[in-house]
């Protein structure tokens, strides 16, 4: 059988490469590689004018996404007023990323969503974030420094579908980079994982094939590449049936 296809969304911004400054758009190469790891094939899904009819077809044409981190969400879209710490708004990519979730969890799509792809996945299902943690919790444990991530403890139900992909273990070592996490949650999300501080790390869509929020970078980390294998084994499981 052939490799199934994983959609990866990205930015779109400012780039150099040969010649002057362009747009174009752009993911780090460990999503693209810890796709490849677990047997799959990447493409990039670049934000872009959408409807609902678009993101559907862009979904048919690929076996699995992931909703990638990156620079916070407006949170207009979850009814509050902008932080001073919250990053300026991108509405492109917060649009074109709702789209492509919706269009995943209604055709069934296999799904993992990481770091701001969770806070979008809660955000859809109607949940809120905390705009900056240290004002909640007087710490920035979880934000990393400059380019290096931070290491903190994923605290895992083990008898959980995404705790079975991580060896059972009930405590996971980690790689965070966020001053955002979960307030409330939305409807329809079942925790299987939590952080040091009881804020919830991880969630599972449990009506669906596969669809899987962390609040971590699993890309980032070889002990966790069971997250992506196991989308790919999704994914793969997905194109067979259509096949």
């Amino acid at each position: 059988m052939t490799a199934p296809i994983i959609g990866i969304t990205t930015y779109r911004d400012s780039i150099r490469a040969d010649g002057p400054v362009s747009r174009g758009a752009f993911i780090p190469d460990a999503y693209l590689d810890s796709v490849a790891r677990a047997g799959g094939v990447a493409v990039l899904l670049p934000p872009q004018p959408v409807d609902a009819a678009t993101a559907a077809e862009v979904l048919s044409r690929v076996d699995g996404v992931i909703l990638a981190g990156g620079l916070d969400i407006d949170p207009a879209r979850y009814g509050q007023e902008r932080h001073e710490r919250t990053d300026a708004p991108r509405t492109d990519r917060d649009e074109w990323e709702d789209a492509v979730l919706a269009a995943a969890l209604e055709h069934d799509v296999p799904m993992l969503a990481i770091c701001r792809g969770l806070q979008l996945m809660n955000v859809h299902f109607g949940g809120t974030l905390l705009q900056h943690i240290p004002d909640v919790l007087g710490h920035a444990k979880y934000s990393g420094r400059g380019a290096e991530f931070a290491t903190n403890d994923a605290h895992v139900a083990s008898d959980s579908r995404a705790g079975a992909l991580l060896g059972g273990r009930d405590a996971l070592s980690v790689k965070t980079y966020h001053h955002q996490a979960l307030g409330e949650l939305g409807e329809g999300l079942v925790p299987f994982a939590r952080n040091d501080d009881g804020l919830v790390y991880g969630v599972e869509v449990p009506d669906r094939s596969f669809a899987v929020g962390v609040q971590w970078h699993p890309e980032e980390a070889s002990e966790d590449d069971g997250l992506v294998a196991g989308l790919v084994a999704a994914a793969r499981e997905r194109a067979a049936a259509r096949a």
